[in-house]
């Protein structure tokens, strides 16, 4: 037996120091991505802290049920355990500790959820996201430049690496969803109501993002593209909006066809107006 065990813990050091750096990174996060901004930080925290109490529990009722099973067995047909009805310390542990752990759980995730939907008023430049049936529509509203898309051609997203966004969101037909999984924060895109968050990408690189909600028939085509650039990448991209004559803010998604077909649902060919 003892043979056995050391074969299985030499087993695990071998298989444990096999994997790399960024293996072992992945399995921490528990299937969480590498957060690429600050707030993600805390997001990964937060379930991180979250899987250790419910593994300690898991721990605590498998140790519980097995000592039950190995001090209490029976061992013999005479032999038969005390019957006993209630058992008061019992019953008070098993009612005090599920509620001290719910209501830990409850503390810690008010306060990050208070951190993270905190408006600072400290972004550096703002984005307007739209969401509408099917694709995205981008307003940088400091710049008063505008990035429109389709199912068939996505729209990219330019932020600026470590300075703070604020994200508006905002929909003129149904409840979509505006998530970017690096960036571990989600938020619902209401009809008539105006949700807003704070984030700071810390990672220069490509993401994608995606809705999150069931919205309709295309909602699986709604995806956009994420790229943290430098500020000069970032004011580059700006200019060529601007040059591309994609000046001011749009609403919703419908184009003025002026009697071209190929219009509907690309807003950027030549002749085509997104209409506000």
């Amino acid at each position: 037996m003892r043979k056995i065990r050391a074969g299985l813990i030499l087993g695990s050091v071998f298989l444990l120091s096999a994997c790399s750096k960024a293996a072992q990174d992945e399995t921490l996060r528990i299937g969480f991505p590498e957060p690429t901004t600050t707030e993600g930080i805390l997001i990964l925290n937060l379930w991180q802290g979250t899987w250790i109490v419910a593994l300690g529990v898991a721990a605590l009722v498998l140790g519980l049920l097995f000592a039950a099973l190995i001090l209490y067995r029976r061992r013999s047909d005479a032999d038969v355990p005390k019957q006993t009805r209630y058992n008061i310390p019992l019953e008070i542990l098993y009612t005090i500790v599920p509620l001290v752990i719910v209501l830990g759980l409850f503390f810690f995730t008010a306060r990050d959820q208070s951190t993270l939907i905190k408006l600072t008023g400290e972004q550096k430049h703002t984005v307007n996201v739209v969401g509408f049936r099917w694709s995205w529509i981008f307003n940088y509203k400091e710049a008063g430049v505008y990035e429109i898309g389709t199912p068939a051609l996505p729209p990219t997203l330019y932020l600026p690496v470590d300075e703070k966004v604020k994200f508006e969101l905002t929909s003129p037909d149904v409840i979509h969803s505006f998530w970017v999984p690096a960036f571990l924060m989600k938020m619902d895109v209401v009809p008539g109501r105006l949700n807003a968050f704070e984030l700071t990408p810390t990672k220069p690189g490509e993401f994608v993002g995606k809705c999150a909600e069931l919205c309709g028939v295309d909602h699986s085509r709604m995806l956009f593209n994420v790229k943290v650039v430098s500020r000069a990448e970032f004011d580059q991209h700006i200019a060529d909006l601007k040059a591309a004559g994609q000046v001011g803010a749009l609403t919703s998604g419908r184009v003025e066809t002026s009697g071209n077909p190929d219009c509907l649902g690309n807003p950027e060919l030549a002749g085509c107006k997104a209409e506000n």
